[in-house]
């Protein structure tokens, strides 16, 4: 008997948006709620060195930033949230990739290999942003339309594979003072690079998918590198 293969959704809310997975058909911006977006996972293998390692976002649960309290205060001090804040509160924009069935068990290996260095893999829901004006395309529109609607915003809610480095990961770095990330990241590589050049991709490619607002981390973080590499530039 032959097995039909299923496509494939995967999350993108670090590199990914920046650099899409081989065979993506299609892409859709849309929410993740109840996770915040940090670089607090240590990366050895692509924008850093065992030696010096550089820093790359995870996702970071409500559940386990409630847990502790410097996760809290970190929380509110860089997402502008008041003290009690909620699940609901917390929401990282992202994009899902569609791989047509064919490619899902290669692009499944190809992922297995670069989400290394702590990232495990988790399925997460995520609301579609999708536009019917832009997205028109058959394929796309067969793909999500037996998908569950949320039924407070009219969104379909997809449930994807996504990669994380959760707080059990030996790279999870956990709440870094941002001047400390900050200057880690203006002064690390690895062999994909720059971690700043990772930075600032990820960076604008959020305010791409995003028009609505801003992540206030990422800004903060993104000014913190840009200040620090001015003075390197005065000081010679």
């Amino acid at each position: 008997m032959t097995i039909e293969k299923k496509p494939l959704w995967v999350l993108g809310y670090g590199s990914l948006i920046f650099k899409p997975p081989p065979h993506a058909r299609f892409v859709i911006p849309g929410i993740i709620h109840g996770y915040v977006r940090r670089f607090w996972q240590s990366s050895s293998d692509h924008r850093g060195t065992p030696e010096k390692k550089g820093r790359v976002v995870t996702l970071v649960p409500y559940s386990d930033i409630i847990s502790k309290d410097e996760f809290i205060k970190d929380v509110e001090e860089h997402d502008g949230l008041t003290p009690g804040f909620t699940k609901d509160d917390l929401k990282v924009w992202a994009c899902a990739y569609y791989i047509p069935p064919e490619f899902a068990d290669e692009v499944t290996e190809y992922l297995n290999v670069r989400e290394q260095d702590g990232y495990t893999i988790h399925n997460i829901p995520f609301q579609l942003h999708n536009d019917p004006k832009i997205h028109k395309e058959e394929e796309l529109n067969k793909a999500i339309e037996d998908l569950p609607l949320d039924p407070s915003s009219g969104k379909h809610i997809l449930t994807s594979v996504v990669y994380i480095g959760t707080v059990e990961n030996e790279s999870f770095i956990g709440p870094e003072d941002i001047e400390k990330t900050a200057a880690i990241i203006s002064e690390t590589s690895g062999p994909s690079g720059e971690n700043w050049e990772y930075l600032e991709k990820l960076y604008h490619s959020l305010k791409d998918l995003d028009k609505t607002g801003k992540d206030l981390y990422l800004e903060r973080l993104v000014n913190k590198v840009l200040e620090i590499k001015q003075r390197n530039l005065l000081h010679g």
